[in-house]
């Protein structure tokens, strides 16, 4: 018997086969081969079609079980990982009425801000943990100031996984998860946050049904099953944001452990208790998967959009060089990067800067002597100085951490990279060989609720290596002091 999940980017739609007594990876893929499109009109909008999601996962789930040489009656359970923050408004025979606007689109900043101001920051602190912002509640009043003939037809609104879970069972519904990533949830009242809903003068009957993670949330319908090629019948066990499944992916569950991500952007999420609260706008906090009413957890998520994507651009502009190549020429430059200075944030605006687009900057190159390695190591540190300048902005935030986990993405490859975070942040980083796809396919099995044994079997399976702390932490600390002190004179003068 196997189960399946899915995990909804905004590159690619990848999906995974596991076995379900064990949790063995059966076969993990992805569709499109290439990335998909990402529709930007204006500056900082970022829109997809929801439907190019599905069809991606249609024709992904067919492949794979191709691929794995497996009969489709013996799948017994879907996962689902998705995008986060993302809005998607349908009709009232559920076909949606506009590009989704997803996580990265920036439009409802401002919409965010003025709410926080006017609404106040110890409500907003107390109920929700985090200022409204640029997420997707905001992003559903966008639409009604600015596409009201739009607006006027919505019956639902959804986040991506909401709707892909419709999609495969006709059924309408959401998630805590879902909401808090939305700020929709008011965690002292243990609900939607209606009042929020009615400020911005959203109909409250928009949201949709509640389902409870680790149960069936709606079994496959024929539709659904013909398009997809699963058998009718099969539940939608679990559904949940891609950081916090990243984090359960990772077997980071409790408070003290942190889950990094270091692909187009960058991520730590910590798990706390919810008593911790919220000290920051820089920092936001989200329903975890396993958040329990008696014992509720949330994750502390601290977010770097210029991350990853500052390596790519660097590798499709410098010759289209390969990471490992880029890697080795960077590991012949010595710490610090004699001088040259990377800050990466030229990715649209940063959380941890309050919002403010500062951009990438290449400093203190000197045509004499600096080369393109100078330039790769500069850049792999310059990131990893933004995990440790992030790392120190969620302690700010009341966050604990024990151990980091991290994924073994192309990031984490990179030794310059990960002993540097390891080496200034002063923790072991674990690297696991595991995906976001995995994780959600594996989470079909927790319906028996044993959290401890499905940890247990990620830690014995998937780790990859430890980095440690270098024990000659001097010359990394002069770096990063160097790099902290360009980044305050750029801020400064965003002021």
């Amino acid at each position: 018997m196997y189960y399946i999940g899915y995990d909804i980017g905004s590159s690619s739609v990848k999906v995974a086969l596991t076995e379900a007594a064990t949790g063995k990876k059966i076969i993990v893929l992805n569709e499109p081969q290439n990335e998909m499109e990402i529709v930007s009109l204006h500056s900082d909008w970022a829109e997809q079609d929801p439907e190019i999601w599905w069809q991606h996962i249609c024709t992904a789930t067919k492949r794979a079980i191709r691929d794995a040489n497996i009969e489709a009656s013996k799948i017994k359970g879907i996962g689902i990982s998705y995008q986060m923050h993302g809005l998607v408004i349908v009709d009232n025979k559920c076909n949606p009425l506009r590009n989704a606007i997803i996580w990265c689109d920036s439009r409802a900043v401002e919409i965010g801000d003025k709410a926080f101001a006017e609404i106040g920051k110890e409500k907003c602190a107390e109920h929700l943990l985090n200022s409204p912002g640029n997420f997707t509640a905001s992003k559903l009043k966008w639409v009604k100031d600015n596409e009201p003939e739009i607006y006027n037809q919505v019956y639902k609104y959804m986040l991506p996984g909401d709707y892909i879970a419709y999609k495969l069972t006709g059924d309408v519904t959401t998630t805590k998860n879902g909401l808090s990533e939305g700020m929709l949830w008011d965690y002292k009242e243990n609900k939607v946050a209606n009042w929020l809903l009615d400020y911005y003068g959203i109909d409250q009957s928009m949201t949709p049904t509640i389902v409870e993670n680790f149960t069936n949330q709606g079994v496959l319908n024929e539709k659904g099953a013909k398009e997809s090629g699963l058998p009718v019948g099969i539940p939608v066990v679990y559904r949940a944001g891609d950081q916090p499944n990243n984090a359960l992916s990772l077997n980071v569950l409790n408070p003290g452990e942190v889950a990094a991500t270091g692909g187009t952007s960058g991520v730590f999420y910590a798990v706390s208790d919810i008593s911790t609260g919220n000290k920051s706008t820089r920092v936001n906090n989200f329903v975890h998967v396993n958040y329990d009413d008696k014992a509720p957890k949330i994750g502390k998520l601290l977010n770097i959009n210029g991350a990853g994507i500052q390596y790519r651009w660097l590798r499709n502009n410098m010759g289209d060089e390969t990471y490992e190549t880029m890697n080795r020429k960077a590991s012949k430059i010595a710490v610090g990067s004699d001088g040259v200075v990377v800050i990466p944030f030229g990715n649209g605006a940063e959380r941890m800067f309050n919002n403010k687009n500062i951009g990438t900057h290449f400093l203190n190159l000197n045509l004499n002597i600096h080369n393109s390695s100078h330039l790769f190591r500069a850049s792999l540190e310059g990131i990893a100085f933004s995990f440790v300048y992030g790392m120190e902005c969620l302690k700010e935030d009341n966050a604990t951490i024990n151990v980091i986990r991290a994924g073994n993405d192309n990031l984490f490859r990179s030794e310059i990279f990960s002993n540097t975070v390891a080496t200034l942040i002063g923790h072991e980083i674990e690297i696991y060989n595991t995906t976001g796809a995995v994780g959600a396919a594996r989470a079909v099995g927790l319906t028996d609720g044993n959290f401890e044994k499905f940890g247990a079997s990620i830690t014995t399976n998937d780790h990859v290596m430890t980095f440690l702390p270098l024990k000659n932490a001097a010359p990394y600390e002069k770096a990063y002091q160097n790099w902290k002190k360009e980044l305050e004179l750029i801020l400064t003068n965003k002021k």
